[in-house]
């Protein structure tokens, strides 16, 4: 059977799966379609969230960006997975006992205001387009390679599965659709790091692999992996792939930045909105914690095992002799080659090979390269690729059977697939709950409001889609750590203050949120597209500045509440209500 053959076969049916359990499960009530009726169990909770948390940045990317960048893109691994920890302990226990929908409900309530309310509003719908936008460049380029067709086409047919299953049936849905999604994932992450283990280092557990001997040239010739991979990097003019680049300020800004981020996210906390009582949620969180570490685990290892097979696979290999899938990717131009010396030989070094992305000739002759056009650089390195892919051709650069390539395309979309919906629920119900229902037209029916969210879904799915198809960013990965410095700005310092002070008021509460993520989101943007140099402030970088506005946000919503009346007393006595052990009942409005 032929490799599309496997890929078509893979991805319906795993469509077909995810189509029919959303069609099952559609929500018909506002409780349904926001909180699934908050009646989910804490294991398929636990499974849920992880495939919400495993989104396209953490499939495809951070394995990229670990085989790509080495000891630096550990801050992907610790940041995330010590933000889950925060999350755990310090939001989601007190919020479920809130009892409402959304995390702005949180902030409009414990804030007494409509304005922070809106304020809440507008950095989820920031936080959430900034994230949602790299789920679906991730689906385009999945949809690229499976069909053989441009990247445009694939990101607008991932959005038209996420809005049949997520616009229409909500939490509801997309809850049990997640459930599949994540065992989809999980077998498409650990079985070809298996199989890889086994080729590069003899041992069934990539883990152990990661540590153990490279002996694919033979038990005598074995040697350390990563000793290996270092002699290629150093070889090649590499620095060290144990080795980091990024100064211990930036790494300490972006990895915290990540960390808190990731406690802030709203599309993670409303999943333990989900389920029946505080006790269920700290249940889920150990469920979630577990499903999750079984990938990130695995992550290293298959980032080490991409480096090493890409390296040997492409350095000093004639171009006519080079492997179809170097061919099929350079086909969706996400790999180019430049021979700079005219010797028909892909020359793979340290250094850019031309001046940004590949630019390409329109025509391509029979069985020749495609001709980039971009401005060539002085480094001897002949060789781009986008790091978002080596996931992706893993599989393929081993050699590994058929049905394993194809089993990991189906996983690179369930990741993408299962985030954006669950992105797409917070951006919907931001406009039809927290803005409509709440401060617009509080007198809407429950039909109207569902109905109302669907629109929101359809129209915030374009603008994804469009930024999908021209993304402001070089990688998934870049792009998703931007979202989560908006977050630590904005959402985390917020939230941990309305439930740990109960002197923080409303004029503190909207001055934070706005110093925080407006200092966040303009260093960013200047930076990413004005700047042009990268001098940064005590050079920390754009992923990390939300570390910085993070302490912003605390700095000054403390100093404005300090110089303005404290809450009123019912709210005081909410804060105190929310930290007092107990169960929660059902979420309501």
């Amino acid at each position: 059977m032929s490799q599309d053959l496997w890929n078509y076969l893979f991805i319906g049916a795993t469509f077909a799966v995810y189509i029919f359990i959303a069609f099952r499960t559609r929500a018909a009530t506002t409780k349904e379609y926001y909180v699934a009726s908050g009646g989910v169990s804490p294991f398929t909770n636990g499974m849920a969230t992880a495939a919400d948390w495993m989104s396209a940045a953490t499939f495809i990317s951070m394995a990229g960006g670990i085989a790509a960048g080495g000891y630096d893109a550990s801050r992907f691994l610790m940041g995330w997975t010590g933000g889950f920890v925060l999350l755990t302990a310090l939001i989601v226990p007190y919020l479920r006992k809130f009892n409402k929908f959304t995390v702005t409900d949180f902030l409009g309530d414990r804030f007494y205001s409509n304005v922070a309310r809106a304020v809440g509003v507008i950095c989820a719908v920031f936080i959430c387009m900034t994230y949602i936008m790299g789920q679906m460049r991730g689906v385009g380029m999945v949809f690229s390679r499976l069909f053989e067709i441009e990247i445009w086409m694939g990101v607008l047919i991932g959005a038209g599965i996420v809005f049949a299953y997520a616009g229409l049936g909500g939490m509801k849905g997309i809850t049990y659709t997640q459930v599949a999604q994540y065992c989809v994932m999980v077998f498409a992450y650990t079985i070809p790091a298996i199989f890889v283990s086994m080729l590069l280092t003899g041992n069934v557990i990539p883990q152990f692999g990661l540590i153990g001997d490279y002996t694919k040239e033979g038990a005598d010739a074995a040697v350390p992996l990563l000793e290996k991979l270092n002699q290629l990097n150093t070889d090649l003019g590499f620095a060290k792939y144990t080795d980091g680049s990024l100064s211990t300020l930036d790494m300490f800004c972006i990895t915290a930045a990540l960390m808190c981020g990731t406690a802030g996210l709203p599309h993670v906390i409303v999943r333990f909105f989900t389920v029946k009582s505080v006790k269920a949620v700290r249940k889920s969180a150990c469920w979630t914690l577990l499903f999750i570490a079984i990938i990130y685990l695995t992550a290293p290892a298959i980032g080490a095992f991409s480096r090493t097979n890409f390296m040997a696979e492409i350095h000093d290999c004639k171009y006519s002799e080079s492997p179809a899938w170097f061919k099929s990717w350079e086909d969706r131009g996400l790999i180019a080659w430049v021979d700079k010396n005219g010797d028909g030989v892909m020359q793979h070094q340290a250094g850019t090979a031309f001046d940004g992305k590949p630019v390409f000739e329109t025509e391509r002759a029979e069985g020749q390269p495609r001709v980039v056009t971009n401005a060539l650089t002085d480094s001897p390195n002949e060789v781009y690729y986008d790091q978002d892919i080596l996931v992706m051709a893993n599989p393929e650069m081993a050699n590994l059977p058929k049905w394993v390539v194809a089993l990991v395309m189906a996983g690179c979309v369930a990741a993408a697939l299962s985030t954006a919906a669950g992105l797409l629920l917070v951006l919907s119900t931001s406009i039809s709950h927290d803005l409509l229902k709440k401060i617009v037209s509080p007198n809407m029916s429950d039909k109207q409001e569902v109905l109302s969210a669907r629109i929101a879904s359809f129209t915030f799915l374009g603008i994804a889609a469009y930024f999908g198809i021209n993304p402001p960013s070089e990688f998934v990965a870049k792009t998703v750590a931007f979202a989560f410095g908006l977050a630590a700005s904005s959402f985390f310092p917020t939230i941990l203050m309305g439930i740990f002070s109960k002197r923080i008021n409303r004029e503190g509460a909207i001055a934070g949120m706005v110093a925080g993520i407006g200092l966040t989101l303009s260093y960013i943007v200047y930076f990413q597209f004005f700047a042009g140099h990268k001098a940064y402030w005590f050079g920390i970088s754009p992923e990390g500045i939300g570390f910085v506005g993070m302490l912003v946000n605390f700095a000054v919503a403390n100093i404005v509440s300090m110089m303005t009346p404290p809450p009123p007393q019912e709210i005081v006595e909410m804060v105190e209500n929310i930290r007092t052990p107990g169960n929660a009942g059902g979420a309501t409005h």
